[in-house]
């Protein structure tokens, strides 16, 4: 079964937290324990340093030496009462393991020898199972002239080992309260979490391509939901801007298109009806239909072309010289600037700047540059300029026309805008040029600006990502 984000998390949570919590709770335990065995040991190792301090000589001889009846009086069974207690017991024994003393409460226990103990090694601790009771036990290898002995040392563990149980099922009892109030919380947090995201999940469901001017709430959030509430609302203003686009640019080709169609559907009711009778109303009507079925073609081209530009993804690319497609388009573009007896002009730089692209595409992208020029500009002349920089290569057409308005420069490469409203039947064109120039542009990773020229007309820069020339030559 697959859980939910918000599950995920809250698992995500819990299983941190009470493994934190299992760890810290284990590190309770051990040292506890560790501290409860130390204060078992210190205690043995206090009553020990009290026995060997009685065993140190009160009026030592010059020599030092205890006497041997004082050092044996010591260790008598009657005298071990004094060092007793509930849970401390006391044996004493020869060298070779025999008990010589014990404690009265040791009662039928008989606390086992100590092999391991040498002249070196006099002392150690160890835990021994006595009558199925657990004790820890010190050892100590005492000597006084002639005699030695083994003092024995014992604490019961039964009630350290009690505590430590009663203490270590009260962690666990506290663990398991902490896991659940851990699960718990780690749910609200998750609910928390995931509750802005379902919120807006939800408020996604509502909004249709029928209702994109609805905006999410929670933008003003400085958080990563208000991060993620602004991106959508940002993608829902993308979305709207884009469907408003195609609905614009629907009605603008429908509108277009309208005009040749009726000319084009009149013509045709005029020759069925006198075409047979009158010859000027056949050759007239013959030729409207093949003019405005020749608007249409361009515009249709033109769309096709748009649509082309537009899937840049599809264009297969080379390294082109961009003067020589400028070269190519004004060679091509000059029977029209004669036609209007205008100067046509074309500066390149030497290198050629190479950019990588669709040859096709890019001299498409000249043609409409300077067949806009041409079109809008009566008298003078257009310029076409080749250069580049130390990053890119870039083209400019400049005319004297009169230029375009300042309030029109934001619209001027929208599909079927024309700036010149009141001629915009007069000029001949499809209104698709400049917006085929600039998805071109961008295809090519460029960009086109367009502004006032100095000399009153238009001027229109575009921008290409250049190629490095020493590495082309050099391959």
């Amino acid at each position: 079964m697959k859980l939910s984000l918000r599950w995920r998390i809250a698992a995500a949570y819990a299983i941190l937290l009470v493994a934190a919590l299992g760890a810290t709770s284990a590190v309770i335990v051990w040292r506890f324990q560790a501290i409860l065995y130390d204060e078992a040991r210190s205690r043995i190792d206090a009553t020990m340093n009290e026995i060997v301090s009685a065993a140190q000589p009160v009026n030592p001889s010059p020599a030092g030496v205890v006497l041997d009846e004082s050092f044996l009086q010591i260790f008598n069974s009657n005298n071990l009462d004094a060092w007793q207690g509930p849970t401390t017991f006391i044996q004493v024994d020869t060298v070779g393991g025999y008990p010589i003393a014990r404690s009265p409460n040791l009662g039928s226990l008989i606390i086992p020898a100590n092999t391991s103990l040498t002249a070196k090694h006099t002392r150690t601790f160890r835990m021994v199972t006595l009558d199925e009771r657990p004790f820890l036990i010190e050892d100590r290898l005492l000597r006084s002239g002639a005699f030695s002995v083994v003092v024995h040392v014992a604490e019961s563990l039964d009630e350290l080992n009690r505590t430590f149980a009663q203490t270590s099922r009260t962690i666990v009892v506290i663990l398991g309260i902490a896991a659940l109030f851990v699960v718990a919380l780690s749910l609200l947090i998750a609910s928390q979490a995931i509750a802005p995201i379902t919120r807006l999940s939800r408020a996604m469901r509502k909004i249709g391509s029928e209702r994109l001017d609805l905006r999410l709430r929670g933008a003003q959030r400085s958080d990563e939901i208000g991060e993620l509430t602004r991106s959508f609302n940002d993608l829902l203003a993308r979305l709207q801007e884009a469907f408003a686009r195609e609905r614009q640019f629907i009605s603008d080709a429908s509108h277009e298109l309208k005009t040749p169609l009726t000319s084009i559907n009149s013509n045709a009711q005029l020759l069925l009806r006198w075409g047979d009778r009158d010859e000027t109303i056949r050759r007239e009507s013959l030729q409207t239909i093949q003019h405005e079925s020749a608007e249409l073609a361009d515009m249709v081209n033109g769309m096709l072309m748009l649509a082309k530009a537009d899937r840049g993804d599809a264009i297969p690319k080379e390294p082109v010289s961009l003067s020589l497609v400028a070269q190519e388009a004004v060679r091509g573009a000059a029977p029209r600037a004669a036609e209007k007896q205008l100067s046509l002009d074309l500066e390149v730089p030497s290198p050629s700047p190479l950019i990588e692209g669709d040859e096709h595409l890019l001299r498409q992208l000249v043609n409409n540059l300077v067949d806009n020029a041409i079109k809008f500009t009566r008298q003078g002349g257009v310029t076409v300029r080749i250069g580049q920089d130390e990053r890119d290569a870039w083209i400019e057409v400049t005319d004297t026309g009169p230029g375009v308005p300042d309030d029109e420069l934001a619209h001027i490469f929208e599909r079927f805008y024309r700036a010149d409203k009141a001629r915009s039947r007069d000029v001949p064109g499809t209104g698709l040029g400049l917006a085929i120039v600039r998805s071109i542009a961008r295809v090519h990773g460029g960009e086109i600006v367009a502004r006032r020229a100095p000399s009153g007309g238009a001027l229109f820069l575009v921008r290409f990502p250049k190629i490095d020339q020493t590495l082309t030559q050099s391959s």
